[in-house]
């Protein structure tokens, strides 16, 4: 019995000296790809013009928009309230990138219990989207481009969706600027 116990104690001494002199891990860091998203880091405000559609009246809405980085700058978040014909709608947005399908993705979820999701390839000046939108028990694909003024401090964006992925139509259009937030009260 002592034999066993000197034996198990010589085996746990080992075991820390060998945990002990392995080098440290490093801190797992973002996809560099992934700060090409740093464009719309900022506060934003919104000019929206959506088309008349089965999913909306259409009309004109304008709002805001403040995007972070968040969790180590793995994932990028944006809050965004938006006020038109049909009220205001509040959502958030989440940027981070899939590194199985090195891809960048996003997954916006609306007030209303509508989402998008999919991915984005961006550059610097410019991105453009894939994906779905889920709204009303229905599922509609979405594709968009979005093209950053050569200063950066605006950029305009156009939406298309469509019922079959074949056959698109306008959704909305709009314009973002770069402001400072308004004061808290």
């Amino acid at each position: 019995m002592k034999k066993i116990a000197i034996l198990c104690l010589l085996l746990l001494v080992g075991f820390v000296f060998a945990a002990r002199g392995q080098a440290p891990a490093t801190a797992p860091r973002p996809d560099p790809e992934l700060k090409k998203m740093g464009a719309f880091v900022g506060h934003w405000t919104v000019e929206r013009d959506y088309k008349p559609s089965a999913l909306s009246p259409g009309g004109k809405v304008t709002g805001e928009v403040s995007l972070r980085w968040v969790l180590r700058g793995f994932f990028l978040e944006a809050r965004e309230t938006e006020k038109g014909p049909t009220g205001e709608t509040h959502f958030f947005e989440y940027y981070g990138y899939d590194p199985v399908n090195k891809t960048l993705t996003f997954n916006i979820m609306f007030d209303n219990g509508s989402f998008l999701s999919g991915t984005t390839a961006a550059t610097e000046s410019s991105s453009s989207w894939d994906g779905k939108y889920v709204t009303g028990g229905k599922e509609y694909r979405i594709r968009a481009s979005i093209v950053f003024a050569p200063d950066g401090k605006s950029y305009n964006a156009k939406f298309e969706i469509s019922t079959d992925g074949k056959t698109w139509a306008p959704w909305w259009d709009g314009k973002y600027t770069k402001t400072e937030p308004a004061a808290k009260k």
